[in-house]
């Protein structure tokens, strides 16, 4: 592990800790989460070479971010950002989309979803079928998105193609899920395991959190937990994961369960990273390093989906 990541994982558990004990078992309110997240976004930087286009789809707004080497205009990386399913946007997590455009030399949309409390489930997952249909109907077809999410967004972009599955729609051509957040129960074992070597949460707070998304439905439900729901016929899945994450069993587990069901899936562990290393490429250079696995599997994946899709149709 490199002396960037031990020095960086130090600095933040010590700020977690000094939060904790500030808290003292109490829950943050939503708008103090959604500032922490904000802040601590700001310190990342955008890649050069990226343009930046405002878009409205189906009433739910959004950002392009296309690089300047772009290798198809008709190829793109559906992003959903984490945050707990009640934090973060498409400007703040900007700099990181702008990366794996840049890495993968494809176009990113990211989308503002509805956000919990707010909104609970199902409302995240309705707006992202929505913006995924007029992609479909809108010169995106053949299997020529990547759809790709990190922590809550990882869950999400699970969750997504269950439903596409079940709406008889055309799958993307693979999923990138950078640690994904897909057990709101939080009965994994990292959640008990990594609960005071994890520099960035408290998982007494996560599990308030997922009481947001939830609504009323209970945690175990397939569709707030798609852990638990049916995962056949699913496309390929690239995961990609710290150990010392409190979310690293949720890789795990979605592995197994993944490769039971018959879906092509690559668990790339990264020992001694935390949760959604890759956003910090500037400082770790694991970060920077984790990149060349996913834009290998970005290129691959849609590459073959030209190969069947494509140029069967001209």
């Amino acid at each position: 592990m490199s002396f960037q990541s031990v020095l960086m994982r130090a600095y933040l558990l010590r700020k977690r800790r000094k939060w904790d004990k500030k808290l003292n078992g109490r829950i943050p309110p939503v708008e103090a989460l959604r500032k922490w997240l904000a802040k601590l976004f700001v310190r990342f930087n955008m890649p050069e070479g990226v343009s930046i286009k405002k878009s409205e789809i189906e009433g739910v707004n959004g950002e392009w971010l296309i690089p300047k080497d772009v290798l198809a205009s008709d190829e793109m990386i559906l992003y959903l950002h984490g945050g707990g399913y009640m934090m973060g946007s498409a400007e703040i997590y900007r700099p990181f989309a702008a990366k794996l455009a840049v890495e993968t030399r494809t176009k990113v949309l990211v989308i503002d979803y509805a956000l919990a409390p707010e909104n609970p489930y199902p409302a995240a997952v309705n707006d992202v079928m929505a913006v995924y249909g007029w992609l479909q109907n809108g010169g995106y077809k053949g299997g020529n998105i990547i759809i790709a999410g990190d922590s809550a967004g990882g869950g999400l972009a699970l969750s997504t193609m269950i439903n596409i599955r079940e709406e008889r729609m055309v799958q993307p051509a693979g999923a990138v899920l950078f640690s994904p957040w897909v057990d709101l129960t939080c009965s994994g074992e990292t959640y008990s395991s990594m609960a005071k070597k994890d520099p960035l949460f408290n998982v007494n707070t996560v599990k308030e959190i997922a009481k947001y998304y939830a609504g009323k439905l209970p945690m175990d439900d397939p569709g707030v937990s798609p852990l638990f729901a049916d995962l056949k016929g699913l496309p390929p899945i690239l995961i990609q994961s710290g150990t010392i994450d409190i979310f690293f069993s949720d890789s795990t587990q979605l592995t197994a369960r993944a490769k039971t069901a018959g879906v092509e899936v690559e668990l790339d562990e990264w020992k001694g990273q935390a949760h959604v290393f890759q956003i910090a490429w500037e400082r770790i250079p694991e970060a920077r390093k984790s990149y060349q696995k996913i834009s290998e599997f970005v290129r691959a994946k849609l590459g073959l989906a030209r190969v069947m899709y494509h140029d069967v149709e001209a």
